[in-house]
């Protein structure tokens, strides 16, 4: 007995009873939730994290973090350059394991407080963000 909520409510219905309508309002609603994470772990998170951790400069701090966005100019070298249900980690060449290492490493053996330290903690965040959203396009994909 595999249960599912229909239209956002917690109405537990046998998944071969859902219409098609209904399923795609289902799809729709997790997408929409999806993005709502997806950038609010991007954006507002990194804010957080500025304000709790570097609370003499975090606006500073909050926008070296959005900076760090700027990874993502490697979606650029992607064909197609956007593609829905993709997941960026070990595909495009600044999310690989391999870079998500060096950030870590850089992150470790930084001093504290100094820009190298923010940088990679920001990277890693965002590997973090693209992490959780490439789980949660199992869920629709």
């Amino acid at each position: 007995d595999e249960k599912t909520a229909v239209k956002g409510r917690f109405c537990y219905v046998k998944k071969d009873k859902l219409s098609f309508f209904q399923r795609k309002i289902q799809l729709e609603n997790i997408k929409i939730l999806q993005f709502i994470i997806h950038y609010f772990l991007h954006f507002l998170v990194p804010g957080l994290i500025a304000y709790v951790f570097f609370k003499n400069q975090w606006k500073k701090a909050w926008l070296i973090f959005v900076m760090t966005m700027l990874v993502d100019v490697d979606h650029l070298w992607s064909n197609p350059i956007f593609e829905a249900g993709r997941c960026s980690i070990n595909f495009h060449f600044l999310h690989s394991y391999i870079a998500i290492s060096i950030y870590a490493v850089v992150f470790i053996f930084s001093k504290k407080n100094s820009l190298f330290k923010l940088i990679s903690l920001g990277l890693l965040f965002h590997m973090l963000t693209d992490f959780i959203d490439c789980k949660m396009n199992l869920l629709h994909f």
